[in-house]
């Protein structure tokens, strides 16, 4: 995060409050003015930061959050002490980040699970309470992706293009902010220097989030297997990606450039 910032054209930078490096993450975003740092809510997948007695139900055997994410979603829909467990993890976890001090950039969530409608509508009405003004709506332009990848195949994402429109309509509602288009869905984990370098020559107008997951090793806890950690911050900090960024006229910054609508 650190080098992809001071040496690259990382802008803003997401924190999941139950991650083994939370702590250094904060030290590092204080004495990081110019990076923006939001919240990465983690409902599923991942530590919670609820003891495991107040959420049996979203956790395994191991304390941890469960990874089936069809399943504890069906159980959000039709049990309200699932739903009730939801909230106050959700709880736990903006009110965890507002004591780093951070200003709140954004919100958006481990493996995009605020398309749930159930958790999207927790998520917005705690958020309130907490400033949140600014949400990924995970939409990723496949004819885009196309152009950029000539030889690979792109399908519309049909049973997620429901709950992404119900989610803008609600950012919108709300009075959010959200970019238009978003790239990081289908190359998770490979945002290579010659795909960013395609966004960027085939960049539309209006607002369009970039991300990936830049780290100086492969190898560490909480990886994710062949995910190109290495490759993604060499990526984000090539001297090419920074001259095209300038050649292009995109205007790099963070969420809180960007005005609500």
């Amino acid at each position: 995060m650190e080098l992809a910032h001071t040496r690259g054209i990382l802008t803003a930078a997401s924190l999941m409050m139950g991650g083994a490096a939370v702590d250094d993450a904060v030290v590092r975003a204080r004495r990081l003015p110019s990076l923006r740092v939001g919240l990465h809510l983690v409902l599923v997948d991942g530590p919670p930061l609820l003891p495991p007695e107040r959420i049996p139900d979203l956790v395994n055997a191991q304390g941890r959050l469960r990874s089936d994410l069809a399943m504890v979603g069906l159980a959000a829909f039709i049990r309200p002490s699932v739903r009730k467990q939801f909230a106050a993890e959700i709880e736990a976890q903006f009110r965890a980040y507002r004591a780093t001090g951070l200003t709140l950039d954004h919100v958006n969530t481990h493996h995009h699970f605020h398309l749930h409608p159930t958790i999207c509508r927790q998520m917005l009405d705690i958020g309130k309470r907490y400033g949140i003004s600014r949400v990924r709506v995970p939409w990723e332009p496949s004819h885009l992706l196309a152009r950029i990848d000539v030889g690979g195949r792109y399908r519309r994402k049909w049973l997620a293009a429901p709950w992404t429109a119900l989610l803008r309509r609600r950012v919108r509602r709300h009075g959010l902010t959200a970019s238009d288009r978003v790239f990081g869905l289908s190359w998770s984990g490979a945002m290579t220097e010659q795909r960013i370098a395609g966004i960027l020559r085939h960049l539309p107008d209006g607002i369009t989030e970039i991300y990936s997951h830049p780290a100086t090793t492969d190898n560490f806890a909480g990886a994710a297997s062949g995910y190109r950690y290495r490759d993604e911050l060499a990526a984000l900090t090539a001297s090419g990606i920074k001259e095209l960024v300038q050649a292009t006229g995109a205007q790099a910054g963070r969420f809180l450039n960007f005005a609500a609508p």
